[in-house]
């Protein structure tokens, strides 16, 4: 066994790591969280500080010892789960466990503190699972940090107060066997009240008109093209029809013999439309049902799957930036795969309007863009190459010259009504 110890989450993204990681290490998975609250009872001092009370899964006893015996033998233990809360607060109970924190109120001391107590554990995080990306993470190990520490812990509390102490309440007050949630039960308030609004929501009939109209050609050897234009206006104001009635009086009106059609305003433009940001998790699963059919948590499990297998970035994220690293990739793929036609004057940088958005994540993106497949996990299947292509094209398009239109935009008028008609054709594809 080496004397550096990586322990990550899963089997499979251990795996992936030992392919380039090398004899050097010795790489383990903790098979997800180490300990949790008590399944039996509450679990959560409420009258002091709502401290929570840990303990270790049944489940989890086995690995846990595995892990501890493990230990014992390493000179360097190093924490590599995922770089979000859940996974900095893995890092931290496994560091508990191996008693390198003895005390749990170690978490609330100064950063030197911990580190003299846990002087064989580091903590690296990388957003994709790479030869350079994990390598750089070794480069730079920290300390846990237990600003996200605290966050999961104080999620985790919440889940359980909201759980434990609602559900019974609703058991008594509802029906039996339903359950309330920190996410599902606002969810639910926010359907109901959308719910009533359009219950209580007074429809009004209108009505619109459209013509379908051709130019009036001279030279008999000219095949005029058809076009639609939808009525706008009479009189100069905003036209309201509400019912069927009022309909048929104005294509009636309209289609008399000798009402004159004429073109009154002709406007040419270009027009350009500029590709979509990269995924964030958002996106992707919306993307994900609209364009595949996947539900969001098929989409978040296959995500996972590619993230662990190494050939998407880490798929947890509202940041849509991107990497210097992965812009300078995508460009030079574009350039060699389209030409340099598709290729804009500079690397589209995009920037999240959220201000809550972590800049510091990345967006979602393969890890390698010249593989179009995903291809290299045994356990990967149809639905994981569905996904992964929706991610690639997503993030190849987001670097790619915008689409360039032709737009034309009439106005004709038929006595004292006016139509407006938009039309477009590609100049260039982007």
């Amino acid at each position: 066994m080496s004397e550096n110890l990586v322990i990550v989450e899963s089997p499979t993204k251990a795996r992936t790591l030992s392919r380039f990681l090398g004899n050097k290490y010795t790489i383990e998975a903790s098979m997800g969280h180490v300990r949790d609250l008590p399944k039996a009872k509450l679990g959560v001092d409420v009258d002091h500080d709502f401290e929570p009370e840990y303990v270790i899964p049944r489940v989890k006893r086995k690995t846990v010892e595995h892990i501890r015996d493990i230990m014992k033998g390493a000179k360097n233990i190093i924490l590599a789960t995922d770089p979000d809360r859940e996974g900095e607060a893995i890092a931290w109970h496994i560091s508990q466990l191996a008693g390198g924190m003895q005390d749990a109120e170690l978490k609330i001391k100064n950063e030197e503190s911990n580190k003299k107590n846990n002087s064989k554990f580091s903590r690296i995080v990388f957003h994709e699972i790479t030869k350079e990306a994990v390598e750089e993470a070794l480069k730079s190990p920290r300390s846990v940090d237990f600003q996200l520490v605290d966050a999961q812990t104080a999620r985790r509390v919440l889940d359980r107060l909201v759980g434990y102490k609602l559900s019974p309440l609703l058991w008594k007050k509802v029906k039996s066997g339903l359950s309330a949630g920190r996410v599902q039960s606002v969810a639910v308030r926010l359907i109901v009240e959308r719910e009533r609004e359009i219950q209580q929501f007074v429809p009004e009939e209108y009505w619109s008109v459209a013509a379908r109209l051709k130019e009036q050609i001279v030279d008999s050897g000219k095949q005029a093209e058809e076009f639609e234009a939808e009525l706008v206006q009479k009189e100069g104001k905003k036209v309201q029809i509400k019912n069927n009635k009022e309909a048929d009086e104005v294509v009636k009106y309209l289609e008399k013999p000798n009402t004159l059609w004429q073109v009154t305003k002709k406007e040419e433009k270009e027009v350009k439309k500029y590709p979509a940001p990269p995924f964030t998790t958002s996106t992707m699963t919306q993307a994900s049902a609209n364009d595949l059919g996947f539900t969001s948590k098929k989409t978040m499990k296959l995500a996972q799957d590619l993230y662990e297998e190494g050939l998407i970035t880490y798929h947890r994220t509202d940041s849509v930036n991107l990497a210097p690293v992965a812009l300078n990739a995508a460009r030079k793929f574009i350039e060699k795969e389209f030409g340099k036609e598709f290729l804009p004057p500079s690397a589209r940088v995009y920037r999240t309007k959220s201000k809550l958005a972590q800049e510091a994540h990345e967006a979602i993106r393969p890890t390698d863009v010249s593989k179009q497949r995903s291809v290299g996990g045994k356990a990967l299947n149809k639905d994981h190459d569905k996904l992964y292509s929706l991610i690639w094209k997503r993030f190849v398009a987001s670097q790619m010259a915008e689409t360039v239109y032709d737009q034309v935009a009439l106005e004709v008028t038929a006595t004292s009504y006016l139509f407006r008609a938009v039309g477009s054709v590609v100049k260039f594809p982007g």
